[in-house]
């Protein structure tokens, strides 16, 4: 082809991509444009260059002809392809690309005033002696809309002239409905296409929506390739289209197919093109609807038919003129082969009038196989935004004839899966199976009452905050700051799932303080436990801790949780069906994964039931449930950073005796707690800041008791995996479910517990004998001095503490920044890496300590330490370690004015020896 090499894609989404393909197979270079909202889509960075247009409104993006022109000649763009939808049909935007010199890649601008109005449109057809419907030119008033609805006879179609897409158009039964929906329609038609023109069609009931594709070279020659169905729509858009176009009759086929290209040839059309007719089954008559002078989006279905590419003779027709379009494509009438049926997927809930679903995609999984294309934009991470079409992409199915095409897609159907959000897919895969249309006795009604067949769970009210958890959360990604999650109560969350006959770590709901509204599709068993809340099934009453079964349609209420406690959880029997993060469906909140969408729950969202259940509902026996109250004996263990070294003897002794209530600002990062000051053992934390709380960056614990300068915060299992501070004692393992339950306003207070002991201790008592029992050794497991050689150290001071029941911490040398100790750690946990001994769950370093947390129903903290000394024991002399390391340059601007405001404010105001 000639004329341009280099060309620009003035679209977005799965067109884009098309697009962007053939230009690939024609060896064009290839320029995308995006929007904020679109800065990491596909299409992106699937080009060979791309500009951004704007804010994510396409008024401030993909509809800026301005921008897009000064993209095109940033790069050296020759030509521009508008895709379908926003420029594609703009008359103005063609004529000013053209006149900067660039090729539109589609029909004329003249072409498209042409077809843009439809009344203009109506008037060309007739000329061509296309068939047409009972109908006006734009009409000037209601009273004038009535005058001639009269004649036509109701029902009639009151239509924008510039409408498109299903937009601006209305059906009318009788006058009182015309004349309620004339302003409207013209208020949109203004709005929506600049132009505030409207007029009056014969509407046609049942009816189909049957298509001719054109393509014209410019010169007067069009090529028909076929028909299309489009039939299957909702709110006047396509969802389901079809080629060839089924049960039409061939006198009727032929006509269609003859006055299109007449009408084409009439005005010697250039590029795609398509025909639009609306066809009586019953009178077997089709009337003329309108022309659509671009690509459309069913393209796919006619180029598996005819073994062509649209986008492709587009392409170069555009870059070569009609001498560039094969011959042979005018030559004769093209017979299709075989069927081919499309169903666009879209962000969209057909049980919610088809609402738009937006949101965070968490999954995809797309169909493959024989005879199955997707065009798709969609990937895992896409965020869908309300700015533009729900359309994620298309599912595109061939076959040898009709019914396999539609088995095909129906089984193609069933392997797609898009998570976070809700489409349409199901409802489809229902459809294409339906008596209606394997009969071809559908028509552009049959969706009007399709739903969604598959089992669901219905967000009705979400609730103050309520996430899926499951167990024992997101383990193994500590060292790189992903913490677990999971349940903050893991007792009653696991009682929930055995209830209900699932395994204990079955994905559920946590539920804080104020629970959901949920309405199940299908008959399920639900159960309810943790802090005491109302139940409602229906507006009936309903107990927790023991099964319930919700009918078909049922309403399931969570109420308010009144106390004591703080979070209710709630399992559905086969679990809640979420896509794996990182190996867990638990909730990141902060970090917006896992879960449903990455984040709480919110009305009108949907969730799917799943298959997980093992075993027959049974009530939780009551030596199993919890003991809440509103105050709490809190078993720790001693250590990491106790007395005498960072607290005084008299601040441990008060941590025991001192009651602290629960803060208002509590999350599952951590629970705040108001109590006693600690006076500290020290005046500064040296080197690592200017308060005794302060430490060099350390791994944390869940469960640890974290004093933030004077504030003690016990970490939750969102909390941060290391941080600065000091950390006196650790909540036992057993009793780490108590963090999940404590409530603003609560008493806690903590009493030392035997590590032997801290796994075992019974939710169901309140304060075993085992509290007050501790080990007595202030959190230091082991210890060794120094090894020196002269000047050089061998080894550096080494301290083993105790950090929970199910970590140990690795301290090297003193509380200074040294790169050899870093290195050491660096070398330590490499060596147990290749050691690797069973019942390891995460191995964290911080600045110059190793954290290695254990699975405590295996390997105890104190049961690794011999195992750590000797593997410290083989490592070389701390100034002898070779780890590998590598030269990075980066654009940094250290001397920055703002950088050197920084300094000085904190300085002036915090600390002036600070590293």
């Amino acid at each position: 082809m000639t004329g341009f090499d280099t060309l620009l894609v003035a679209n977005r989404g799965e067109i884009a991509r098309r697009i962007l393909r053939s230009a690939r197979e024609r060896g064009l270079r290839t320029v995308a444009v995006f929007s904020d909202a679109d800065r990491a889509a596909p299409h992106v960075r699937e080009a060979d260059e791309a500009v951004r247009l704007g804010p994510a409104p396409a008024a401030e993006s993909y509809l800026r002809v301005d921008a897009i022109l000064a993209a095109a000649r940033a790069t050296g763009a020759g030509a521009i392809h508008p895709g379908y939808g926003f420029l594609a049909e703009n008359a103005d935007a063609a004529r000013a690309v053209e006149a900067a010199g660039l090729a539109w890649v589609g029909p004329t601008p003249e072409q498209l005033e042409a077809f843009g109005l439809k009344h203009r449109a109506r008037a060309l057809a007739e000329a061509a002696g296309v068939p047409l419907l009972p109908g006006t030119g734009v009409l000037e008033s209601v009273d004038e809309a009535e005058a001639a609805a009269s004649v036509i006879g109701y029902p009639v179609m009151l239509k924008a002239t510039g409408g498109g897409g299903g937009i601006g158009m209305r059906v009318c039964a009788d006058a009182s409905e015309l004349r309620a929906a004339y302003d409207a329609v013209v208020r949109q038609a203004e709005a929506s296409f600049g132009t505030p023109g409207v007029f009056l069609e014969k509407f046609v009931r049942p009816a189909r929506h049957v298509e001719v594709q054109l393509f014209g070279d410019g010169a007067g020659r069009v090529a028909v390739l076929g028909d299309r169905d489009c039939s299957l729509q909702r709110r006047n858009q396509k969802v389901v289209e079809e080629a060839p176009a089924p049960g039409l009759p061939q006198e009727v086929r032929a006509e269609l197919h003859r006055t299109a290209a007449a009408l084409a040839s009439g005005i010697r059309y250039r590029s795609a093109g398509t025909a639009e007719f609306v066809y009586d089954p019953v009178a077997e008559r089709a009337y003329f609807l309108e022309v659509n002078a671009r690509l459309q989006v069913e393209h796919p279905v006619t180029e598996a038919v005819f073994g062509v590419d649209l986008v492709g003779l587009m392409l170069d027709l555009a870059g070569g003129g009609p001498t560039a379009v094969p011959d042979a494509l005018f030559a004769e009438a093209r017979e299709p082969r075989g069927h081919a049926v499309e169903a666009r997927i879209y962000a969209e809930d057909p049980d919610r009038g088809n609402t738009p679903s937006t949101g965070l995609v968490t999954a995809v999984q797309l169909p493959e196989g024989d005879g199955i294309r997707v065009d798709a934009w969609v990937e895992a991470g896409s965020e869908v935004s309300p700015f533009y079409d729900p359309l994620l992409g298309k599912v595109i199915a061939y076959g040898g004839d009709r019914d396999a095409a539609l088995d095909r897609l129906s089984a193609a159907l069933a392997d797609t899966r898009i998570d976070g959000i809700v489409t349409g897919a199901g409802m489809i895969r229902e459809i294409v199976n339906d008596p209606r249309v394997r009969a071809v006795a559908h028509d552009t009604g049959t969706l009007d009452d399709a739903r969604d067949p598959d089992p669901r769970i219905d967000v009705v009210d979400a609730g103050m905050l309520t996430t899926v958890q499951d167990l024992p959360g997101r383990v193994g990604y500590w060292q790189i700051g992903v913490p677990p999650s999971g349940p903050m109560d893991a007792v009653s969350f696991r009682e929930a799932n055995l209830a209900v006959g699932n395994p204990e770590g079955a994905p559920g709901l946590e539920i804080t303080l104020t629970g959901p509204t949920l309405r199940f599709s299908v008959a399920t068993v639900v159960a309810v436990t943790g802090a005491p809340v109302a139940v409602e099934v229906d507006g009936v009453a309903a107990a927790q801790w023991e099964p319930i079964e919700v009918p078909a349609g049922g309403v399931l209420r969570v109420g308010t949780a009144e106390g004591p406690g703080m979070r209710v959880f709630l399992a559905v029997r086969g679990g809640i069906d979420v896509p794996s993060y990182l190996g867990s469906a638990s909730t990141f909140t902060l970090g917006g994964f896992g879960g449903h969408g990455g984040r709480a729950l919110v009305t009108g969202d949907v969730l799917r039931p799943g298959a997980a259940a093992v075993a027959d509902p049974a009530l939780v026996p009551a030596e199993r449930r919890p003991h809440l109250d509103t105050t709490w004996v809190l078993a720790v263990t001693e250590g990491p950073h106790g007395a005498p070294e960072f607290f005084t003897r008299a601040d441990i002794d008060a941590l025991y005796s001192a009651e602290y209530r629960v803060q208002v600002n509590s999350a599952r990062t951590g629970v705040r707690l108001t109590g006693p000051k600690p006076t500290w053992a020290r005046t500064d934390g040296g080197e690592a800041g200017l308060h005794p709380s302060n430490i060099h960056d350390t791994p944390y614990a869940v469960g640890a008791l974290d004093f933030t300068g004077d504030t003690p915060v016990l970490l939750g299992p969102d909390g941060p995996s290391l941080g600065g501070f000091v950390c006196p004692v650790v909540v036992a393992s057993g009793d780490l479910w108590k963090l999940g339950q404590l409530r603003p306003g609560d008493v806690v207070r903590f009493a030392p517990v035997r590590e032997a002991d801290a796994a075992t201790l019974d939710p169901a008592i309140a304060a075993p004998a085992l509290v007050g029992t501790g080990d007595g050794d202030d959190g230091v497991i082991a210890s060794r001095d120094a090894e020196v050689e002269g000047e050089r150290v061998l080894r550096p001071r080494t301290t083993y503490r105790r950090d929970g029941d199910d970590n140990v911490l690795v301290e090297f040398g003193d509380q200074v920044l040294d790169l050899g100790l870093r290195m050491r750690v660096h070398a330590l946990q490499e060596r147990l890496a290749q050691e690797a001994p069973k019942g390891i769950l995460d191995v964290t370093p911080g600045i110059r300590s190793l954290q290695v947390h254990t699975d405590a129903s295996v390997l105890r903290a104190s049961q690794l330490v011999g195992l750590l000394r000797e593997l410290d024991d083989d490592l070389p002399p701390t100034s002898e370690l070779v780890v590998p390391s590598r030269e990075v340059r980066l654009p940094l601007s250290w001397d920055d004015p703002a950088t050197r405001l920084a300094i000085e404010r904190y300085m002036a105001g915090v600390r002036d020896d600070a590293p």
